[in-house]
Formats: structure tokens, sequence, C-alpha cells
């Protein structure tokens, strides 16, 4: 069944596949634009927050209340509120790294958890170490990044994932 502005929800209800390309085309200039607004600047938290509002819109569809507001609206809030949480969880993670600097400063060396964090990031290449440190630890954006490294930023954020996965497969070797 084709999917337009009509039968939107009856479509996700009934988990119609053909309604996410739908709903990226229609909504995803209206949801880009609020969460753009709440993750300025952060592209890898913005692609993210994207996909958890579509998974939210698809697995919260049945709380979805037409008597109440718009679907436009409706899924406009969901994007507004997890934008926000993703700002709470960003700021939480920066005031966290802070708080381990302060933790150094004050004792006159590292703390258990900052000598964990450097030596598994030795596990890196020097490219992606410096990549790693500048944009979590410093909060360098990725287009500077990019630019410094005369690179596409697809091509920093590709790195950032690559890294990610090598140090989760080590920290997983690591528990067993």
């Amino acid at each position: 069944m084709r999917v337009t502005d009509e039968n939107v929800v009856q479509q996700i209800k009934l988990k119609n596949e053909k309604t996410l390309p739908y709903l990226i085309k229609t909504y995803g200039g209206l949801l880009n634009a609020i969460i753009r607004r709440h993750l300025n600047g952060n592209q890898q938290d913005m692609e993210e927050c994207f996909g958890d509002v579509l998974v939210s819109i698809w697995f919260h569809i049945d709380s979805f209340d037409p008597s109440k507001n718009e679907f436009n609206q409706w899924i406009a809030a969901i994007a507004r509120y997890r934008s926000i949480d993703y700002m709470r969880k960003s700021v939480k993670l920066k005031q966290h790294m802070s708080k381990y600097e302060f933790d150094e400063r004050i004792s006159g060396q590292p703390s258990s958890k900052t000598l964990e964090i450097s030596s598994l990031l030795k596990e890196l290449t020097d490219t992606e170490r410096t990549i790693f440190e500048k944009y979590y630890v410093e909060g360098v954006p990725s287009k500077e990044i990019a630019n410094e490294f005369q690179a596409k930023e697809s091509w920093v954020h590709n790195k950032l994932s690559r890294g990610r996965k090598k140090l989760k497969t080590i920290l997983l070797k690591n528990e067993v």
C-alpha cells in the first residue's frame, strides 16, 4: 500500500517498512532542524539522535493521539525531547572529563581511570589517537579536525567510528 499523509500513522502501526523513507523524505527537514537547534555542531550526535527519533516514532506510535495534536507536532516533540536528552548526555560527559582533569591537578598524578583511558588509546594508530583526543577530550569540532588533516569531515567521523569499534573490541576482550 502507498504511504500518504493521511495513512502514515496507520502504516507505521502496521510496521510497513516503506513508511521509514516516507518519514525521512517528508518530515526529515523538520526533525533535523529541531535536532540541529539543540545539538549545534556535533554532527555525530545529530545523526544518532535522528536515528533515535525515528526508532521512537516507530515503536511508540501507539501513544500518538490525533485528538490531542497533529502527527507532525507529535514527532517534533519527540525530536525536541530526544535532542535535549543528547545535549544533557554531552554536558554530563564534558563535566565528567573535566572532573578527571581537576582530580589530576589536585593530586599531581593522573587518576587510575585516566591511566586506563590513556593506555587504551595507545591501542589506536597515531592518527586515530590524535583525532580521538581532539574530538572527545579537547572538544574540537570535526570540521576543524578535517581541515587540519586536509580531509573531508566524513573521514573524521569514519576514523572516530572505527576507533570506537576497535576500543570496544579491546574492552570486551579484557572483560572475558
